[in-house]
């Protein structure tokens, strides 16, 4: 379904990712884990089409779009719940949710997908003439991830939805992550929780200083004493 080749970028001077490769079959959830600093984010944002490659390729159902626009990513069935929420927090919970449908034109539809997404999330139904910026941080991750479902995604990118969230509600977003992937929406996970991400994903990538340093299904990468040395604590 998804495909990176030889991925390159630079920030100015300074090499981010350095010629990565990784694929994503459909239906699959598949995490990328590492260090600060090693490249996950990005690897999303260029994925997004926020950050230009330098080099390599991007392909999507076989189509090359290295070179596409964002929106036209997102009109293709590729959209992202960024790291730190980035939720507009002077909007209501709805309105925040119609932004995430702001290319489609089946209005009807549109609505019965909000009606949805209140369904997956009832806090947000709850709470969707409320504005977004009153919401806790857990019920704001929601939010984002509930945002990025209004496109139809074919492929959802989420990068670190855990982050700074008690243990109880990061158990509650795995389960959803776990729930969206069943419902049909492919996968890409970026996390620092890496005993979390590898317990729910199908495979899995390392990612170090960027480059790809090691990958395997998550059972596998969970058994290894150096991922687990590196990135689990024990």
């Amino acid at each position: 379904m998804f495909e990176i080749r030889d991925l390159v970028v630079h920030y100015g001077v300074i090499q981010a990712l350095k010629s990565i490769s990784l694929t994503v079959e459909e239906g699959e959830i598949v995490t990328l884990i590492g260090a600060n600093g090693a490249g996950k984010t990005t690897t999303l944002r260029t994925i997004s089409g926020l950050i230009p490659a330098t080099s390599g390729s991007i392909l999507f159902q076989g189509e090359d779009i290295t070179k596409v626009t964002a929106p036209k990513r997102v009109a293709m069935g590729i959209s992202q719940a960024p790291e730190g929420r980035r939720i507009f927090a002077d909007m209501t919970v709805l309105e925040n949710l119609e932004l995430g449908a702001y290319l489609r034109t089946d209005t009807a539809a549109v609505q019965a997908d909000v009606k949805d997404v209140c369904e997956r999330f009832p806090i947000l139904g709850d709470r969707r003439k409320q504005l977004a910026g009153t919401l806790s941080g857990g019920e704001q991750q929601m939010l984002a991830m509930g945002r990025a479902l209004m496109s139809r995604p074919k492929i959802m990118l989420l990068d670190e939805p855990s982050m700074g969230l008690a243990p109880m509600l990061v158990s509650s977003i795995f389960s959803i992550i776990r729930e969206i992937n069943k419902a049909g929406t492919t996968v890409l996970l970026v996390e620092q929780n890496a005993r979390m991400a590898l317990a729910i994903t199908h495979r899995a990538y390392v990612i170090e200083t960027g480059r790809i340093v090691a990958s395997g299904t998550g059972e596998e990468l969970a058994k290894s004493d150096e991922i687990i040395k590196a990135y689990l604590g024990n």
